[in-house]
């Protein structure tokens, strides 16, 4: 019993870890001069920056939608600047300057790490350890299970968020999270949105 029990804590362990994996940021910088914004009703568009088409369209579809549930009008970018002048700049900013964007949400995936944790295995034996012979260890100790412990390898993914103001041409904020494991893109997007909304409010940039 003892060794079913401590099998399924180990599990549970394990599992908990993965549910709970979420976006924290390794870094947060506001514009000395910035004060608060204010994209209400306004158009700001959702921009990630990835090589992958069809990628870049459902987090930007996510992000715009995350930018409209907070009172702007989200617009993905790739709605608004047609696929075959994205880098070109000029044309870029033509597109979004005649469709009225005030502001702009880019995200750019930076980096991708591997991070490894393990756990050593660990013996667990009998609790008559007082004596060797009679009810003690000898018969006891038979009865002791090893256990391995676990290797996991997590995935981290880190991401940049930059804010423009494109009245003034000017970045307000810029972050770098944090990601572990994600696995569908709109609940990463959500997820990351959510975490930069509640540190832009953290810095005053919105109420």
């Amino acid at each position: 019993m003892f060794r079913v029990m401590r099998a399924g804590l180990v599990a549970a362990a394990v599992m908990s870890t993965f549910a709970c994996a979420a976006t924290t940021f390794s870094s947060s910088w506001k514009a000395p001069e910035a004060g608060p914004l204010n994209f209400k009703g306004k158009k700001v568009a959702a921009l990630v920056m990835s090589q992958d088409e069809s990628m870049r369209y459902g987090s930007e579809d996510a992000l715009a939608r995350e930018i409209t549930a907070r009172g702007a009008v989200g617009m993905p970018a790739y709605t608004v600047i047609p696929k075959e002048v994205i880098k070109d700049k000029e044309k870029a900013k033509e597109f979004l300057e005649k469709a009225g964007v005030q502001g702009v949400v880019a995200m750019r995936v930076v980096g991708k790490d591997q991070q490894i944790t393990s756990s050593p295995g660990t013996y667990w034996g009998s609790t008559y350890y007082a004596t060797f012979w009679g009810g003690g260890y000898y018969g006891s100790g038979w009865g002791g299970v090893y256990d391995p412990g676990y290797l996991r390898t997590d995935t981290i993914v880190l991401v940049e968020t930059l804010v423009y103001s494109l009245d003034q041409n000017k970045l307000v904020w810029a972050g770098q999270t944090r990601t572990k494991n994600p696995t569908e893109v709109r609940p990463f997007i959500q997820d990351l949105a959510s975490k930069v909304a509640a540190e832009l409010k953290k810095q005053g940039l919105i109420k």
